[in-house]
């Protein structure tokens, strides 16, 4: 009895916990999305269940002469999807290498991801201002998109590397026996069976620009180039603006890609989400 009683209680903790996390979660999301269809601009006069719903500050943003909502858009999808094409690319190439060549250095070399992902990114921010005014890439998207695709390979590329360890090595010499190299092994036995996880690399990746502020509010400075992150930033800024309900409206269309992205991708994510971690 009295074990049963323990794990009652040991359920109904667990139940109140996930109760708790999706209050904290939810009720700023229904706040932002609610604040989005109040009428106005000020935060002080917006309710959480809206007297008059209202699309204005959606249409605002997409209709007004006095908003670049469209074109911090298309400057954070091009980010974004450049950003997951090359880190996928590139983490895959790293991956690939280290999990199936002996070279020098090559212990060393995991080692050294391991440590580098011990250091905050904040700490090679003005490190990476140099670097990029010294290829005068500052305030380039293309700049950004450099420092993001280099970022994340210590991480993904550890990750990507456990996955690639996990697909028998004879795959690898049935096929250079029926005459493929390095790269056909690659493309055409390592890429395929791989999905998962670089499904998964790709997702995280293509999320990334439209949520981080600090990078982008250091590289750009042309608000022709902004992201919506810094775009967005802009709107409740200045000293008099009075846009909370508009920079809502903006935050809650940030998710559509997103959005977009994961349907497309979920059918690999759950997989890919396990996998990795198995070997070293």
């Amino acid at each position: 009895m009295n074990r049963k009683w323990k794990s009652h209680i040991e359920v109904t903790l667990i139940y109140l916990f996930i109760a708790f996390m999706f209050v904290v979660i939810a009720y700023p999301l229904l706040w932002t999305i609610s604040m989005s269809l109040n009428p106005g601009t000020s935060l002080y006069s917006a309710s959480l269940i809206p007297e008059k719903w209202t699309f204005e500050h959606y249409k605002w943003l997409f209709t007004s002469p006095e908003s670049d909502y469209l074109l911090w858009y298309k400057n954070s999808l091009f980010v974004a999807a450049a950003n997951a094409v090359l880190s996928v690319l590139f983490t895959a190439l790293i991956a690939y290498a280290f999990s199936r060549y002996q070279f020098v250095g090559r212990k060393t070399g995991l080692y050294l991801f391991l440590v580098l992902q011990m250091f905050p990114s904040l700490m090679a921010m003005v490190a990476l201002y140099i670097l990029l005014n010294m290829l005068h890439l500052l305030d380039s998207l293309w700049g950004l998109i450099l420092i993001y695709v280099g970022g994340q390979i210590p991480f993904n590329a550890w990750l990507v590397k456990g996955y690639f360890d996990t697909i028998p090595r004879e795959l690898d010499e049935a096929a250079r026996i029926d005459g493929a190299g390095h790269f056909g092994v690659f493309f055409r036995i390592m890429l395929p069976l791989a999905k998962p996880i670089l499904a998964v690399v790709a997702l995280f990746n293509f999320m990334a620009p439209f949520t981080d502020f600090l990078l982008p509010s250091i590289v750009l400075r042309d608000p022709d180039k902004f992201t919506l992150a810094v775009g967005l930033f802009n709107f409740i800024s200045d000293r008099f603006a009075n846009n909370f309900t508009r920079f809502a409206a903006g935050s809650i269309l940030i998710a559509a890609p997103i959005a977009v992205v994961f349907l497309f991708l979920q059918r690999y994510l759950i997989s890919g989400l396990t996998a990795g971690g198995t070997k070293g």
